[in-house]
């Protein structure tokens, strides 16, 4: 018979294998899961793999090489060995100086401006350069390119704008910086700058001006002896967009000059200019500035045609010119700069308010000399009052004696048969009253002056002058 310890170990054996056939089934279900699914998937990966197969043969982007960044061995800082060399130091340090190609291409001329005298340019500005530290074995001889990130760790040329007040490289949407380097260690740096810089305009022939300005590329840190700056193609590195243009300029022409800078306390320095020409546009003035100033001086013409005694018409009408032309002179020399010299355009626009003025003071000439006439004809009326006969007197300039009392010959004839010395009294008195007839009207004449003429003569002389001065100044400015 069993006794209790010989059937508890029994039931322990049992137990123990019933569990160990329960897990083995278990391992092999979980295996056999995974089994059947690479079995089921195999197909399709077969027919992936042949389609991208066919993909890449009927497809040219396909067949590039395979992408170098992918690899944690070819970093572009490791293949470029950054961290092998001093990239404070410019390349061959200690040796010739290294020259370094630029070319430029101006995207546009953003505004001129008079009153700060400055100008606004957006440009691409590139660099060429070699530097054998980032050479890099290559075996299809392409180049890399890189954006803003690496520029800062590797040596580029230290170039400025001289002369500039304001500049900034463009960040939108990422800084707009481009490094692309050959596996000799060739670069190329490109950059998007925006510019403003000084331009010394002269203003002695505006608006009948031409003006030459330029914009001065120089390396700030390196003299001759360690940098060579030279244009890349010489007058070709300078290349300009076909639509730029001005609301006022006309863009005349565009090269480039180099030329040596000295400093005297740092050494001579290589200089690049972009030089260019702009040509003021002359029919905006002419309609703003011009054509309203000349028609202001034919307007004061105008008085020259109206009555000298019709003071409230000629009067108004020279003020309201000399008023018209003080607007304009003040308009335009509020958008200009206060120079010292005189421009061509005040020189037209103050002998056209001297025009004026002169009109004006020509009327009160007329005027002034009108009174004065009228006056001295009052007081010759009182001083040769004129009386013909005894007992009716008549004005002085309008004495007339009747056929019965003097002939042609000087006779007397009596209509009622006086007496002979009452004949000869009345001629006596005839002959002085005659004769003080003659000393007023040549007293008369002599004192009275035609206000009439200066108006006639105004007609002519202030026309002719100003056509005479139009001639003379377009002929010297244009």
């Amino acid at each position: 018979m069993l006794t209790n310890s010989n059937l508890q170990t029994c039931m322990l054996l049992l137990l123990w294998g019933w569990t160990v056939s329960t897990e083995s089934r278990t391992q092999q279900r979980v295996k056999g899961v995974p089994e059947i699914y690479k079995q089921g998937s195999r197909p399709h990966r077969q027919r992936r793999e042949v389609h991208q197969e066919s993909h890449k043969q009927g497809s040219a982007v396909f067949k590039r090489s395979p992408d170098i960044t992918k690899s944690p061995l070819t970093k572009s800082e490791q293949l470029l060995r950054i961290d092998d060399h001093d990239f404070t130091m410019r390349p061959g340090f200690g040796g010739p100086a290294i020259p370094v190609g630029v070319d430029v291409q101006v995207e546009s001329l953003d505004s001129i401006s008079e009153v700060d005298m400055d100008f606004t340019m957006t440009l691409y500005l590139r660099h060429y350069w070699k530097d054998e530290r980032l050479s890099f074995p290559s075996s299809n001889n392409q180049s890399m390119t890189f954006d803003g990130r690496l520029v800062k760790k590797i040596w580029v040329p230290d170039m400025f704008f001289v002369h500039s007040k304001r500049s900034f490289i463009h960040d939108t949407t990422t800084d707009n910086v481009m490094l692309r380097v050959q596996p000799d260690g060739k670069v190329l740096y490109s950059l998007r700058v925006t510019v403003t810089a000084m331009c010394n305009m002269d203003f002695s022939r505006f608006p009948l001006d031409t003006q030459s300005c330029s914009l001065e590329i120089e390396s700030y840190a390196y003299t001759e002896d360690d940098l060579m700056l030279y244009w890349k193609n010489g007058n070709e590195s300078l290349k300009t967009d076909d639509r730029i243009s001005l609301s006022q300029f006309l863009i005349q022409e565009f090269h480039t000059t180099t030329r040596l800078a000295f400093y005297s306390s740092t050494g001579w320095y290589n200089r690049l200019y972009i030089n260019f020409t702009l040509r003021r546009h002359i029919f905006f003035f002419l309609l703003q500035t011009y054509f309203p100033a000349t028609l202001m001086v034919m307007l004061s013409w105008v008085s020259f045609w109206i009555d000298r005694r019709a003071a409230p018409a000629r009067v108004p009408l020279g003020i309201t010119t000399v008023l018209t032309m003080s607007t304009i002179i003040t308009g335009l020399n509020a958008s200009m700069p206060r120079v010292s010299y005189i421009k061509a355009v005040d020189i037209y626009l103050w002998v056209s308010f001297v025009f004026v003025f002169l009109s004006v003071l020509e009327y009160a000439a007329v005027n002034y000399l009108t009174t004065v006439q009228e006056r001295k004809e009052r007081k010759m009326r009182e001083k040769f009052p004129c009386t013909c006969g005894v007992p009716q007197p008549r004005s002085m300039m309008d004495c007339s004696y009747s056929d019965g009392e003097v002939n042609n010959l000087g006779n007397y004839v009596s209509e009622n048969g006086d007496k002979e010395d009452r004949i000869m009294v009345q001629l006596a008195l005839n002959a002085e009253r005659n004769s003080n007839r003659r000393k007023s009207q040549r007293a008369y004449v002599s004192l009275r002056i035609d206000t009439h003429a200066i108006d006639k003569y105004s007609r002519i002389i202030f026309p002719a002058s100003y056509i005479l001065f139009n001639l003379i100044y377009w002929c010297i400015f244009l």
